[in-house]
């Protein structure tokens, strides 16, 4: 009965995999609900991003891209984890941000992007650690 009862208790846990998923999901909904620390929070304490932007740089970008538009809406492609032991992950997709009425798309410029994240296992919690975007047409 005991062996039951912590066989059950182990799949209850969610799997890396469907965890990392929900925080992509979680950022996507933070940047549709335009809310700079929400997208902060799905941000490791020591994020890098381009051009050595760290975790308060980016929620600064996120909030002036948020102040720019009204209304921001993020199409992702399909979402690719690569689990690098048990606190370690890569995710790539491609995604492109609309604003205004939903049909413009975020920068001037129309352009999706290839997005490469390294995420981090830290206290329970997965969290992106690196990001990296690189233009799909040049």
């Amino acid at each position: 009965m005991l062996t039951c009862g912590l066989a059950l208790a182990g799949c209850s846990r969610e799997a890396p995999e469907d965890a990392i998923r929900a925080q992509v999901v979680a950022l996507q909904t933070a940047i549709e609900q335009r809310s700079a620390s929400d997208v902060a929070d799905v941000l490791d304490e020591d994020f890098i991003g381009p051009q050595n932007m760290d975790r308060r740089a980016a929620r600064q970008m996120a909030a002036v891209l948020m102040l720019r538009h009204q209304r921001i809406g993020v199409l992702t492609g399909p979402v690719d984890v690569t689990l690098q032991g048990e606190d370690r992950a890569t995710v790539r997709t491609r995604a492109a941000l609309t604003g205004g009425e939903g049909s413009a798309l975020l920068p001037d410029s129309a352009q999706a992007w290839r997005i490469e994240s390294g995420w981090r296992l830290r206290d329970g919690v997965w969290r992106i650690t690196s990001l990296t975007w690189t233009p799909v047409l040049q």
